[in-house]
């Protein structure tokens, strides 16, 4: 991976940020994408002091004409895309019937509207290079029923199978899309659902009230544990794989 190029989005934390972080470990110069400009900043900040060769080039994925000239700006300053990480994503909780319309859109917009954007505008300047490897980063909820996360399940599962058709398309030219789905991570999308010192526990355990069976590793996920996944999907070692879907949930989904 030495010398290659990579466009992270939702780099400014939680997974998006260890992706970055462990790709620019591996010698990938990387183009950190988040709409938090400051906490992006910041985060870019202590990686380049700790020597990691990462850019931080703010942006909101969920515009089309910004992320074309995202991707633009992106090759004009590193050169070629070898990779694509789609990591950004929101979380709105609601029961079904009590979602708001701002609710369902701002979640569409970021985890299903925003991958298509990005994947698109990098996609077709990979195509004529006849190489390049795509990941998005989607979620076990994508398909395993939870209570009052319908908005971030549907829109998961959207961006989900729009990878693996994407991955059917481009592979005549070389190119490969695959998923990583996460189950419960220490991030602050996770710890935004906690209710109480507990919750940690309750989402190891499970919740038969929420039907939840837990994680049978006994433990939640780092997000180490998710970029090391998406380092290995991106790598060469997995260079005969596409459409793949990679859960990465210590069991929680029972291997569905």
């Amino acid at each position: 991976m030495q010398g290659k190029t990579a466009l992270v989005t939702g780099a400014a934390g939680g997974i998006g940020e260890a992706v970055a972080r462990a790709l620019a470990a591996k010698g990938v110069r990387v183009a950190a994408v988040d709409r938090d400009a400051g906490r992006l900043r910041e985060t870019v900040k202590s990686a380049v002091e700790e020597g990691l060769d990462v850019a931080a080039f703010p942006a909101d994925v969920t515009l089309s004409s910004d992320v074309d000239e995202l991707v633009a700006e992106i090759e004009s300053t590193f050169g070629p895309l070898d990779f694509l990480v789609n990591a950004a994503g929101v979380l709105r909780l609601a029961e079904a019937r009590a979602l708001t319309d701002e609710e369902w859109a701002t979640t569409f917009a970021v985890n299903t509207t925003g991958v298509f954007f990005v994947s698109r505008a990098v996609v077709n300047r990979m195509v004529p290079r006849q190489r390049g490897a795509i990941v998005t980063v989607a979620s076990n909820a994508a398909g395993t029923a939870r209570t009052e996360m319908s908005a971030y399940a549907a829109s998961k599962a959207a961006a989900t199978m729009f990878t693996k058709c994407l991955g059917l398309e481009v592979a005549k030219y070389g190119i490969r899309a695959n998923l990583v789905a996460p189950g419960s991570t220490d991030t602050p999308m996770l710890t935004s659902m906690w209710q109480s010192s507990s919750s940690a526990q309750v989402s190891i355990d499970g919740n038969p009230d929420a039907y939840r069976v837990g994680i049978p590793l006994g433990k939640l996920a780092r997000p180490q544990d998710v970029a090391d996944a998406v380092v290995f999907l991106l790598s060469d070692q997995a260079s005969h794989i596409t459409m793949h879907d990679l859960t990465v949930d210590g069991g929680a989904a029972l291997g569905v």
